[in-house]
């Protein structure tokens, strides 16, 4: 890491320590509590309904604390885990150095490292959330000869006291400012957070979704990532939500990353980017536009999508959310800069078009801008599995550049139109859906399961214990069942609000 990037990183431990985080070793978190008077450590780990827990040490010693570190503790598995049997249910939990980061919520010095699972025999935890993602990227990696890199875009409502002055004006909130929005504060203070956490940020705005009730003010935000390694992507998106629910709780408002707050209004997504690298360089284009690789990994998501939905959209209310005319995809298909579609293309730097110069004729010189292009999967909500989406994601994007016919695959699902539209019907008519419901979903994992449980990716009692699940909600036909229903559509969004 360069000195300029160690200076103006973020994270004070990557600036004590005067080393990038992927490096840290236990002599180093070591030095860095001795140097900044941490008195306690907390381990935090994912378990299977996706939220941060924590275990708390007050430091003792210095060999106190190097006990801890090198060999982490035991933890009830039966009690994280439902498919963890009571009789056999130790667990360890082993910390990983470079995921560690000062607890900004704590009065006193407090340092926090997430950490994996592993079994009574030291071998990892075949169904733990972490470990399937990164079994998921080491097959792909292996096969393709490409890493893969995701980024999030993580949305959510934020509910507080209805305010008299510059009311919230009804789905008009896209990238709105104060004294327009009244919690932009929030949203600062979460991405200064993730920040000095070790994630990496690109921006944070207001969404499109504000309305207000008689008494109440509902104000959707949207932060988003910089692209980082699969498994690191998915560490800093459960660290964002756990910072930004601390934060409401700080506020006194009600924060939420339900996929739907009510009928009619913008739901919240949890939109993934990814982009393949191979050496270094992003594959996904080049002066001629998007690739073969990109292309192929397109048609492998859009092949498996129906399943993808049984780890991204994992309760009810998701599905109240992907319906037409919401910003939120219902069919199954591709295109460029389109938010109809599955998948869509975003917007890159590719053209080298000297836009900076031309607005800016002062500047003589400009550095190129290429390998920013990602692709963009719009289905996945703030219900989803984080871990098991984007290893389901590093499955499909693998099975797509093994499949045959796949750039076939993705010609026949490109679109270049809002199929929303009615001179559009025609072509909606050509293109298959996505499920309906949990229920649907479910089935769609069952019949596909061979391409998730292919070289032990998925374990099969995963599958199973997931389709059985989203079965359990009995949730076919739900939205034509409750259509001008209010208020049980009501009651079921307040009993999805706090969702994963």
């Amino acid at each position: 890491m360069k000195e300029i990037d160690i200076k103006m990183n973020p994270n004070p431990l990557v600036r004590h320590l005067q080393k990038p985080a992927c490096e840290f070793t236990m002599e180093d978190i070591v030095r860095f509590a001795e140097e900044n008077a941490i008195e306690m450590l907390n381990l935090r780990y994912v378990a299977e309904d996706g939220r941060l827990k924590s275990l708390n040490f007050v430091i003792s010693s210095k060999d106190h604390l190097i006990n801890i570190l090198s060999s982490g503790e035991r933890v009830d598995g039966s009690s994280l885990f439902s498919y963890v049997e009571a009789g056999s249910s130790d667990l360890y939990v082993v910390p990983r150095y470079k995921t560690a980061f000062v607890n900004p919520f704590t009065e006193v010095p407090t340092l926090d490292i997430l950490c994996s699972f592993y079994n009574n025999e030291g071998k990892p935890l075949e169904s733990a959330p972490e470990y399937i993602l990164k079994k998921a990227h080491a097959e792909f990696m292996k096969a393709t000869g490409l890493k893969m890199k995701a980024l999030g875009e993580l949305e959510y409502y934020v509910v507080g006291e209805k305010k008299n002055l510059y009311p919230a004006v009804d789905q008009k909130g896209y990238h709105a400012s104060p004294p327009f929005t009244s919690y932009d504060c929030i949203r600062n203070e979460a991405l200064q957070l993730i920040a000095k956490c070790g994630g990496l940020v690109k921006y944070g705005h207001s969404e499109v979704g504000n309305f207000s009730t008689d008494t109440e003010t509902y104000e959707q935000h949207e932060i988003e990532f910089l692209p980082m390694d699969v498994e690191e992507a998915a560490d800093y998106l459960v660290i964002a939500k756990w910072i930004l629910r601390n934060l409401g709780d700080d506020y006194g408002v009600n924060l939420s990353f339900a996929p739907k707050i009510t009928v009619g209004k913008a739901g919240s997504g949890m939109h993934f980017h990814i982009l393949a690298e191979k050496d270094g360089k992003n594959v996904m284009a080049d002066k001629n536009g998007l690739t073969d690789t990109a292309k192929k990994i397109i048609a492998g998501i859009l092949d498996l999508a129906k399943p993808i939905t049984a780890f991204g959209n994992t309760i009810p209310t998701s599905y109240l959310r992907l319906v037409p005319h919401q910003e939120a995809p219902t069919n199954i298909c591709w295109g460029d800069r389109n938010r109809s579609v599955l998948v869509r293309v975003p917007l890159g730097w590719n053209a080298g078009t000297g836009m900076i110069s031309d607005v800016n004729p002062q500047q003589k010189s400009v550095p190129e801008i290429y390998g920013k292009q990602t692709v963009e999967l719009r289905s996945p909500d703030g219900s989803a599995d984080i871990y098991g989406t984007l290893a389901a994601i590093c499955v499909a994007a693998q099975h797509g550049l093994e499949m045959k016919d796949s750039l076939k695959l993705a010609e026949k699902l490109y679109v270049n139109v809002n199929i929303f539209k009615e001179e559009n019907k025609k072509r909606l008519s050509e293109l298959d859906s996505l499920p309906a419901s949990c229920f649907d979903s479910a089935i769609a994992l069952i019949e596909k399961r061979e391409f998730f449980e292919k070289n032990g990716v998925f374990p099969a009692g995963y599958i199973d214990n997931l389709a059985k699940k989203l079965k359990t909600y009995n949730d076919q036909n739900m939205s034509e069942e409750l259509f001008g229903k209010h208020e049980e559509i009501r009651k079921l969004v307040e009993k999805f609000f706090h969702c994963m």
